[in-house]
């Protein structure tokens, strides 16, 4: 079982813009740095997976009001990108970008093949084991290096650590909002 980030934690994913229930509408892809060099480019964090799908006539939505950028070109640098948006040809043009949070409408994602899913679609699942007994609520995913790890809020406020593996995860049940799991006995 794979999975893609996409938006970081809940506290991230609350702030993209998403309804109480269901999919996201946007989700964020970076955040703006500052202004680099004076042709009006930014320097950019990658928060995405996906950064290349940030390229030349994309448009992303920036900040808080989710205003409308096009991307004019980007470019590799250190750990992120130079990204040069439409019409921003000098360092002040940019300057009011500094800092923001960068989206991309949750509908533009590419698919994933079966069986992979992005975080914000299992954010929020209800957790119930092989029996039908409901367990809590997936509310974080803990990226490690072998596996991710889950962490489910029971109704009682206790957070439970469930390994993201095939064989504790049996299914997923996104239309219905369900994981199905079959905890591990801990000794």
């Amino acid at each position: 079982m794979n999975l893609q980030r996409s938006s970081g934690q809940n506290d991230e994913q609350r702030s993209t813009g998403s309804p109480p229930q269901g999919e996201p509408l946007y989700l964020v892809v970076g955040q703006i740095k500052k202004a680099h060099g004076l042709k009006g480019e930014v320097l950019f964090d990658v928060i995405t997976d996906f950064p290349e799908r940030l390229h030349s006539g994309k448009q992303v939505y920036i900040g808080e009001q989710r205003h409308i950028e096009t991307v004019a070109g980007t470019r590799l640098h250190n750990k992120g990108l130079i990204i040069h948006f439409k019409g921003k040809e000098k360092p002040e043009d940019v300057e009011s970008l500094r800092n923001e949070m960068v989206y991309v409408k949750a509908e533009e994602l590419p698919p994933l093949p079966v069986g992979e899913y992005y975080f914000h679609q299992l954010l929020g699942l209800d957790v119930y084991n092989e029996q039908g007994d409901y367990l809590g609520e997936l509310t974080e995913i803990l990226e490690t290096g072998a596996n991710d790890v889950y962490l489910i809020k029971t109704n009682e406020g206790k957070e439970v650590l469930v390994p993201a593996i095939e064989q504790v995860i049996k299914r997923i049940d996104l239309e219905n909002r369900k994981m199905i799991i079959s905890p591990p006995e801990w000794h």
